[in-house]
């Protein structure tokens, strides 16, 4: 049986991921090199590759943090008991789009996973997941509805959220006041029971 990692090591590891994660945000996956990696932390290449032996084993580890802190606030949002929660959830996931480094570091994630099938195995993987949470909150606030019909509908309001994400943040887009209101008002439909389609 082999001991886990030390706190120390630990500590290095998500030194080393960090660094990797400012690249991603700033220059992009093309910039994301074992060798920046390492020069960025400050170390050796040699003590990065202790961590992390290959570029893919880095990217690996960087998507599951930056997929699981995602999924976990989605969690925490779509489990709040709240008495307007289909608002607290909507206003929760819009405020996302406020954070330009967040949304350029899901872009370059995006990005990867064109290219990259582990990438997009484990994005794919992270949205089913999302779906399901959104999912869950219709049924649970709704039990009339169906497993199909939450389902479906948390996938438009996934697909739409994920969309407007790039316009919402000047990615692709400007973000004007009527717009928003418009978005808000076809998100609140889904959440609250709009088009089940059942």
């Amino acid at each position: 049986m082999t001991a886990g990692p030390t706190p120390k090591g630990r500590q290095r590891r998500t030194a080393l991921l960090d660094a990797a994660e400012c690249i991603l945000t700033s220059s992009g996956g093309s910039e994301l090199t074992l060798r920046a990696v390492a020069d960025a932390a400050g170390v050796r290449l040699g003590h990065l590759q202790y961590y992390f032996p290959s570029r893919s084993a880095l990217l690996a580890a960087l998507l599951d943090r930056v997929l699981t802190s995602s999924l976990d606030r989605v969690a925490r949002l779509t489990g709040r008991p709240d008495g307007d929660s289909a608002g607290a959830l909507l206003d929760g996931v819009l405020s996302d789009h406020d954070d330009p480094d967040l949304v350029r570091l899901f872009t370059e994630v995006w990005a990867m996973a064109a290219h990259d099938p582990e990438a997009a195995a484990a994005v794919r993987a992270f949205y089913d997941r999302y779906a399901a949470h959104v999912a869950g909150f219709l049924r649970g606030h709704e039990p009339g509805t169906s497993a199909a019909g939450a389902r479906q509908r948390a996938e438009v309001f996934v697909m739409l959220m994920e969309g407007a994400a790039l316009f919402r943040s000047g990615v692709a887009g400007r973000r004007s006041a009527e717009t928003d209101a418009h978005l808000r008002r076809v998100l609140m439909g889904l959440l609250e029971g709009g088009g089940d389609g059942d």
